[in-house]
């Protein structure tokens, strides 16, 4: 390991990738820190915490803590990767946009300027929505129209400017930009979660019990990672083989390959869709200062809440819980039904004169798809799910509360697999061993 990390920074494109893009990665932090001018960041981190709960405690840790300290970049990421999955799932609606997204290279760039404007236009309703919220609350040192036009501006040009770091990482730095500055942020907010759990568990406990809950905590997080790490690699691979041709003078194909199709074929978009859906009633709720009158009006927002999940004492929470599940799988099918399309596929092995062994061109290709495909996704979906429910179930039972959980450690184990393969493949290229070799 050791010998392939210096191999590595010996090759001066990799070494200087990884100063930029530590280089990036420092100033995003930085402007983490900066708060938004006309806001008291205390009073919105309380507001948040009191109101939002473990929808809040999601957010935050996407924007690495900047969402509670309500600083430049409070918005962060987070208008992109929204942007990035509505010009996705509208693809399927819009020809326009699915001719444009086969076009290569130049569909490629089309689709990459539409997602940017989309990310601006959803960062400045966010920002108005947020300011006019605070505005309301009495959380703005005045509330007009110039301090609302301020943090609109403000926020709005911190996504931007995050959005652009992250795009220049991509071009001369490791990895996918957007990737490694959402990795940073979520690893940004494990020190204080580690520290809260020490506090809760650990501190002034007897030898016997610190010795207890450290193996404990240990334990969980060792086997959620193992668990993320085998469900990001698992994949089913498909053989396909193709007839020998006449081409010109001579035979061409006769070779074998395979179709790779990932278990968790959706990665992290189901648990984020499902969390989404599961919190918009209790902000709307909370933001808006609607009340509820109706006390099964009441539990039925208890339940849809994931702090109330496997507590004891909230019996209707597993309502929510069924209901969380429910949408999980739902995603989870609908997502990858939109990534992957069996049809094209088994037009495209005919076309190509390729052929899954045993299995007829055309239609049958098709169904013997869609079979393994569904059977897949079930597998990657219960995995998902056990792995998103385990930091849920110990919050409920047992009150460790962390902003971390099992979507931000499937996307951490993935952003970090992908970016030691775009840097081994890049190793390979002048003869070294990489990563996954050793």
């Amino acid at each position: 390991m050791f010998k392939t990390i210096s191999n590595a920074l010996k090759i001066k494109e990799i070494r200087n990738g990884l100063l930029f893009t530590f280089f990036v990665l420092i100033v995003i932090r930085l402007g983490s820190a900066i708060p938004v001018p006309g806001v008291n960041s205390a009073k919105i981190a309380e507001f948040f915490q009191n109101n939002l709960g473990d929808s809040f405690s999601f957010l935050n840790s996407f924007t690495g803590g900047s969402f509670s300290q309500m600083s430049i970049f409070a918005l962060s990421v987070t208008p992109y990767i929204t942007s990035s999955i509505i010009i996705q799932l509208l693809t399927i609606a819009i020809p326009a946009l699915e001719e444009m997204q086969r076009d290569g290279e130049d569909g490629r760039k089309k689709m990459t300027a539409i997602t940017r404007f989309v990310s601006i236009a959803l960062a400045v309703i966010e920002s108005i929505g947020l300011s006019i919220t605070f505005g309301r609350q009495g959380l703005l040192n005045s509330y007009n129209v110039y301090s609302v036009l301020v943090i609109v501006i403000t926020l709005t040009a911190g996504s931007a400017v995050v959005m652009w770091l992250g795009e220049r990482i991509t071009d001369k730095g490791v990895g996918n930009g957007i990737s490694i500055i959402l990795l940073i942020n979520i690893v940004s907010r494990m020190p204080s979660d580690f520290s809260n759990l020490y506090k809760m568990f650990v501190q002034d406990k007897s030898i016997v019990d610190m010795v207890i809950a450290i193996a404990i905590i240990a334990g969980v997080v060792i086997l959620t990672t193992v668990l993320v790490v085998l469900l990001q690699d698992a994949e089913r691979k498909i053989p396909v083989s193709y007839a020998q041709k006449m081409q010109g003078r001579r035979m061409v194909g006769g070779r074998t390959t395979h179709i790779p199709l990932k278990v968790n074929t959706a990665g992290v978009i189901p648990i984020i869709f499902a969390s989404t859906l599961m919190s918009v009633p209790s902000i709307v709720i909370n933001l808006f200062n609607v009340h509820v009158k109706s006390s099964v009006g009441a539990k039925i927002l208890q339940g849809l809440s994931s702090n109330n999940w496997f507590r004891p004492g909230y019996p209707w929470a597993y309502i929510g819980l069924a209901v969380y599940i429910l949408l999980v799988v739902f995603f989870a099918y609908f997502y990858t039904s939109i990534t992957f399309n069996p049809m094209e596929v088994a037009n495209n092995l005919k076309k190509g004169g390729g052929f899954i062994p045993g299995i007829r061109p055309g239609k049958p290709t098709q169904d013997y798809l869609n079979k393994i495909l569904n059977y897949i996704v079930f597998i990657g979906v219960v995995g998902l799910i056990i792995i998103a429910l385990i930091p849920i179930f110990f919050n409920g039972r047992f009150g460790a509360d962390v902003s971390f959980g099992g979507t931000s450690l499937i996307i951490i184990v993935g952003v970090i697999i992908e970016t030691m393969k775009q840097i081994e493949s890049k190793m390979i290229v002048r003869n070294y061993s990489g990563f996954l070799n050793n």
